[in-house]
């Protein structure tokens, strides 16, 4: 059996590449899910909060929600403070106590709601969903 004849391609006759179409890649933003939320330890508790509360919370928790990940932990706002949270400089030392913690964590982060009113909220992030485990009205975690 003869080789197969190998078909040459004229390649100036392709375009340029102005004109090749670029595909638009939609990096996901950021949802809160609060299946790890912890209402029941006194030092990350909102009890007593008034209505005003909910609302800068859930304004923040709006308006991060049209981020990305990255533009979140790599914000350098001094409205945001978005940072890891390094437990052996906190309160709880031992982290959030979830169950298997050690595999559903990989770093547990914080974030201001507002500029020191409000208080911190702390979770993680797996993928784009960030965990909410405590809010932190108070500033309890870094006494």
């Amino acid at each position: 059996m003869p080789p197969k004849k190998t078909k040459k391609i004229n390649v100036r006759s392709q375009g340029s590449s102005s004109e090749i179409k670029r595909l638009g890649v939609e990096i996901p933003k950021v949802s809160f899910d609060f299946m790890y939320y912890q209402d029941d330890k006194e030092n990350f508790s909102i009890r007593g909060r008034d209505v005003r509360y909910l609302e800068v919370l859930l304004r923040r928790l709006r308006d991060l929600s049209k981020l990305t990940v990255q533009e979140i932990v790599n914000n350098r706002s001094k409205s945001l403070r978005c940072h890891p949270i390094d437990w052996q400089d906190t309160t709880e030392p031992n982290g959030f106590g979830i169950p298997n913690e050690d595999q559903v964590v990989v770093t547990a982060y914080q974030f201001q709601i507002s500029a020191n009113e409000h208080g911190r909220v702390h979770g993680f992030f797996r993928d784009n969903v960030f965990y909410i485990v405590w809010l932190d009205p108070d500033h309890n975690l870094y006494r």
